[in-house]
């Protein structure tokens, strides 16, 4: 039970929190998700559709941009959170273009990527759960050689799938191109997702993870880096005043 402990609890600087924010919205969710969806040909259903989650995700993000001290505790909800938000716009992506620029017709297309799309989640965090409870995330830390085959098998699945039905409903190659490069990129959106059972996790362990990081959800302030720079200060005022 303590390497399980060991491995998952891991975390993040703050100020390392706060650019991942960043850089997850406009680069991921906005130029890689919602940007596809407002090229010609041009559908607000498929806007609505994905802009409205996105909207709400950035607006949660705003306050670990902010001040990701206060909100740390919290930020391992939100990337788990925006993984499945940031997935869900880029099968929305996907939709459009297999509905609008490939031109296609009928829901099976559509209901088979409901399917891809809900088993991806699924299978992204199942394989977190076999892999923490297995101690794979121990071993992997510890460099020992592992198996790894089944890993991949909910991404590989979903890239597959894609790539099917692209065939199948058109003969653009560079659709299907475009259709596989947001699936990669779901695949690793989708991995985001595990952090909600870690947040949790944390929740449920939160001794055990204080006392592996004590300053854990502590302000800028309190925490022992900056009251060593205080004190610095301090020092050097005096030493400036006894001058």
């Amino acid at each position: 039970m303590d390497n399980i402990f060991s491995s998952y609890l891991k975390f993040d600087s703050p100020k390392s929190n706060k650019e991942g924010v960043i850089g997850y919205l406009l680069l991921f969710l906005y130029l890689m998700g919602v940007f596809p969806i407002l090229a010609v040909p041009f559908s607000l259903p498929f806007l609505l559709a994905a802009i409205v989650p996105a909207a709400l995700i950035t607006c949660w993000g705003i306050i670990y941009i902010i001040d990701p001290y206060k909100y740390e505790k919290s930020y391992y909800l939100y990337l788990g959170v925006y993984g499945v938000v940031n997935t869900y716009v880029f099968f929305v992506s996907i939709q459009k273009m297999l509905y609008k620029n490939l031109e296609i017709n009928g829901w099976a297309p559509f209901m088979f990527n409901i399917i891809l799309f809900i088993l991806l989640i699924l299978g992204m965090n199942w394989m977190n759960w076999k892999a923490l409870y297995s101690e794979t995330y121990y071993k992997l830390q510890q460099k020992s050689s592992i198996p790894v085959g089944w890993a991949s098998i909910a991404g590989v699945s979903y890239i597959l799938g894609q790539i099917i039905l692209s065939v199948v409903y058109t003969d653009s190659g560079i659709s299907i191109l475009m259709i596989v490069c947001l699936t990669l990129l779901s695949f690793f959106t989708a991995f985001l997702s595990i952090n909600i059972h870690r947040y949790f996790f944390i929740r449920k362990h939160m001794d055990r993870a204080l006392a592996i990081y004590p300053e854990f959800g502590l302000p800028k302030d309190e925490r022992r880096g900056n009251e060593k720079k205080k004190r610095k200060r301090r020092k050097k005022k005096k030493r400036k005043k006894g001058k």
